[in-house]
């Protein structure tokens, strides 16, 4: 048994980082279940995430690379630290999704945990590259982190403006990366009539060809959007109710326009769910000062899904700025 240190990543946002430690600690011990006594340690004014494992291999390493916040590994020997290499996390550059900035954007290393998390909640065997999908897609962090970590991404997103302006993205990081590549915007007809938009793209890398898959539209018809497609794992970030009530039609339940997600969220999660396969797990970040705990359980119980409780699985709420507490909640369907 050996005693490990993990470097965090600085983060850009300084409201993250300041919260950083315990979200990291709770993602290490539910997506490297090899990790043991992990907690959090200060050397020479240096913080690190502490833990003990036995010698790692191949597949553990590749699971610490790939730790939203892992910036190096050390074993300790004394009051040495022993640098551990690490394999190269990713797929393709991580500036896919560095690049973009834009006024709402999640922070990158928040979705990659949001995403990793879900994944470790996932009971199925995978069968090739996981199949991905955010319903409520913005300019596509979450479809790029996707990419990134070696899955197919799909999404939808209602906002044409963030559609077009992440399609345009996507086709121009691929042609100054000089990737093997096919990346289209093609229009979306049902019984005669345009009902939309619809990006895809083909990335030929070393070993296979990454898929992205993105439409236009209320996320409430994302079952139609992609009719019998199935999903391994569905992650979104729920709208935090500053812009939302101006826009949707969904209705709380006052009856009235909802300025929460509850309204969204109780309609669409249904729909969600009936994209799921079975063995696949649903993971949403949510302001909870617009939505508790118990009440988005209940509608994720409702939709036939089973909640992830207890443990690091309620570990992750934090502070994004006075008006939003932001936590993530997993599910999973039987």
């Amino acid at each position: 048994m050996s005693r490990y240190l993990m470097l965090r990543t600085p983060s850009a946002n300084r409201v993250y980082a300041g919260e950083a430690a315990p979200l990291t600690a709770a993602e290490l011990e539910l997506t490297a279940p090899f990790a043991r006594d992990i907690a959090d340690v200060e050397i020479a004014g240096v913080g690190y995430l502490a833990f003990d494992a036995d010698d790692l291999g191949p597949a553990q390493l590749a699971t610490l690379a790939t730790q939203s916040a892992c910036f190096a590994l050390f074993e300790t020997s004394g009051e040495l630290l022993r640098p551990v290499a690490l394999p190269r996390p990713f797929d393709l550059d991580d500036d896919l999704i560095t690049i973009p900035k834009y006024q709402g954007k999640t922070n990158e290393q928040f979705t990659q945990l949001l995403l990793s998390v879900t994944l470790a909640a996932v009971t199925r065997e995978p069968t090739g590259p996981r199949q991905v999908l955010d319903p409520l897609a913005g300019r596509g962090t979450t479809l790029s982190t996707a990419l990134l970590l070696g899955h197919d991404a799909y999404g939808v997103e209602g906002d044409e403006k963030a559609f077009q302006q992440m399609a345009s993205f996507y086709k121009t990081w691929l042609r100054r990366k000089r990737i093997k590549h096919t990346a289209d915007v093609t229009g979306v007809r049902r019984d005669g009539k345009s009902i939309g938009q619809r990006f895809d793209a083909s990335i030929q890398l070393a070993d296979r060809t990454a898929k992205v898959t993105a439409f236009t539209g209320d996320t409430r018809t994302s079952a139609d959007l992609f009719g019998k497609k199935k999903f391994d794992v569905i992650v979104t970030d729920a709208p935090y109710g500053v812009m939302h009530g101006s826009s949707t039609d969904v209705r709380g339940v006052s009856g009235r326009r909802d300025r929460s997600p509850a309204g969204l969220l109780r309609e669409a999660v249904p729909v969600w769910t009936s994209q799921l396969m079975h063995g696949g797990a649903l993971g949403i970040a949510w302001n909870t000062f617009g939505l508790s705990r118990d009440d988005l359980a209940e509608i994720l119980s409702r939709a036939g899904l089973v909640v992830c409780e207890g443990g690091a699985w309620e570990r992750f709420a934090h502070r994004v700025d006075s008006s939003i507490r932001r936590d993530l909640i997993v599910a999973v369907r039987p």
